[in-house]
């Protein structure tokens, strides 16, 4: 009989403690205290188990809620997942909220306890200060060596009897949705969930006990959360953390780190491609660089191949889904340039306006079940309601078709769909044939309101540097790529693009410019 395949973050966690207890989990680099500080499974178990017995001195029971303002760190991965590993729910932060959407989630979130950095500690006060409830303040150090307090626990006498396992459908996590349309929700995620996605995505990209992954992306974001934090767990692979995100010393501290394979958004990998290409020797250990969180360019996954000589496996998933629901072949022969991929531990399906599903080949909405899906938004029934079918579909929102071969391609969101004259324009063709052009760098569409059309295409475009391009030359190249209809009727040029937390393009906030 095959042993069970773990349905919590806490057996992900301790069924690699016992199988290979002196195997590395994380390494720090570049820590700004020095030296580079190590994390073994044997070690993350037993920290696991003095966090959860830190916050639960500071009033954290079963079930609740703690927030996690911090960047990443090694402490902060051991807060997150010794939270979870207490059966308590986290609730990580996102840093660059605006001040009012962060004192909304703190509030939202019911949470018991607040871990914050110290940079941070000053502003998440006065923030609580104005709660109607008391909340319990503790000042962690990402890149320490212990929480405060933990020095009381003794661990010799701490089992893991004396707190109770939590259930697979238990709340592990509540992350909330960037709120670009209005307020954040609070997406609730079980333990099954997240156990379920890191078992799907070791999985999908093959991932074993020699991988480790350069974790750059911040922990708050639901992509680095599974993928990076997660996913390696599965196998007792490794990940690599630096302190941010570094285009300068990516490739270095990949080499550094022995990093195999390296996890990515499509801005970093934009931002990669502006800069030198690193020696061989820096880039010969990874096998494949994943792309995640928003589409990714078909001509900056050209360029990132030919120039790196790293295979990019595109990928997809929802805060909603947690993290990757599809997924490309690690096989580089399979891939389908443009697609998000075929779907990855859960089903997926394309819906009509009825909720009906359509041909291969159709567009309409994107939908997904299984067990990756969330449970639902917290305190918020409603939103809950619309966002999943009669029969269990988890709506996505993202307009897109399947093709023969089960291959799923995203043209863009349901609510930026350009509808010029009836006929539905998707973004994303637009961006795309406009970066063909050689000055081009990004482009983005978004629907103006025009009285004739009720809606005509206006493009933000951001030029290369040292590159000039005028508006007549580029409406010429896109006629000719797109015919006269398609064409957008309004330009901008921009130094940047307007993103939201996982680095999607927040197209609806284009649409002033051109007023």
């Amino acid at each position: 009989m095959s042993e069970a395949a773990p349905a919590t973050v806490r057996e992900l966690i301790e069924a690699q403690a016992e199988r290979r207890a002196d195997h590395l989990y994380a390494l720090a680099v570049d820590n700004p205290g020095g030296a580079d500080a190590r994390l073994s499974y044997r070690e993350l178990a037993r920290g696991c188990r003095r966090v959860a017995d830190v916050l639960q001195a500071h009033g954290a029971g079963p079930g609740d809620t703690v927030s996690v303002v911090m960047p990443n760190g090694l402490q902060t991965l051991r807060v997150l997942l010794g939270a979870m590993h207490g059966g308590l729910c986290v609730n990580p932060v996102n840093l660059l909220s605006q001040p009012d959407q962060m004192r909304y989630v703190l509030d939202h979130s019911d949470c018991r306890v607040v871990c914050v950095a110290p940079e941070w500690e000053a502003r998440v006060r006065e923030q609580l200060a104005s709660l109607d409830r008391q909340v319990s303040l503790l000042v962690v150090d990402p890149d320490g060596a212990a929480m405060p307090g933990e020095g009381a626990a003794d661990t010799q006498a701490n089992s893991m009897g004396d707190t109770p396992a939590p259930r697979p459908d238990a709340v592990a996590l509540l992350m909330y949705t960037s709120g670009t349309t209005g307020v954040p929700k609070g997406v609730m995620l079980t333990q099954r969930n997240l156990a379920a996605n890191a078992l799907a995505i070791s999985a999908e990209h093959a991932l074993g006990p020699a991988d480790r992954v350069l974790a750059v992306l911040p922990l708050y974001h639901i992509n680095a959360f599974t993928v990076t934090m997660l996913a390696p767990m599965a196998e007792g692979g490794s990940l690599a953390m630096p302190p941010k995100f570094s285009a300068g010393r990516f490739w270095e501290q990949a080499a550094l780190a022995g990093c195999s394979w390296i996890n990515l958004v499509p801005t970093m990998i934009s931002y990669l491609l502006e800069g030198a290409v690193p020696p061989a020797g820096q880039t010969s250990r990874i096998r494949f660089c994943r792309s995640a969180s928003a589409a990714l360019p078909p001509e900056h996954h050209r360029a990132f191949e030919q120039k790196f000589g790293i295979g990019i496996v595109e990928t997809m998933g929802l805060t909603e889904t947690a993290a990757p629901s599809f997924s490309n072949p690690l096989e580089a022969a399979l891939r389908k340039l443009g697609s998000v991929g075929r779907a990855s531990g859960c089903e997926a399906c394309v819906l009509d306006a009825s909720l009906g599903p359509v041909a291969d080949g159709t567009t309409g909405e994107l939908a997904i079940r299984g067990p990756n899906v969330m449970r639902g938004y917290y305190k918020n029934e409603e939103a809950t309601r619309a966002s999943f079918t009669a029969d269990g579909w988890l709506r996505t929102g993202d307009l897109g078709h399947r093709d023969a071969d089960g291959f799923f391609f995203v043209t863009g969101r349901i609510k930026e769909l350009i509808i010029k004259g009836g006929e539905n324009i998707a973004p994303r063709e637009i961006d795309e044939a406009l970066m063909q052009h050689p000055a081009v760098l990004e482009a983005a569409a978004v629907g103006i309101p025009d009285r004739h059309y009720g809606q005509e295409i206006g493009v933000c475009v951001v030029l290369r540097d040292g590159m000039a391009c005028g508006e007549d030359e580029l409406r010429d190249f896109a006629q000719q790529a797109l015919g006269r209809y398609k064409s957008p009727g309004r330009y901008r040029f921009v130094t940047d693009l307007p993103r939201g937390p996982s680095g999607k393009v927040q197209r609806l906030k284009l649409a002033p410019l051109f007023e």
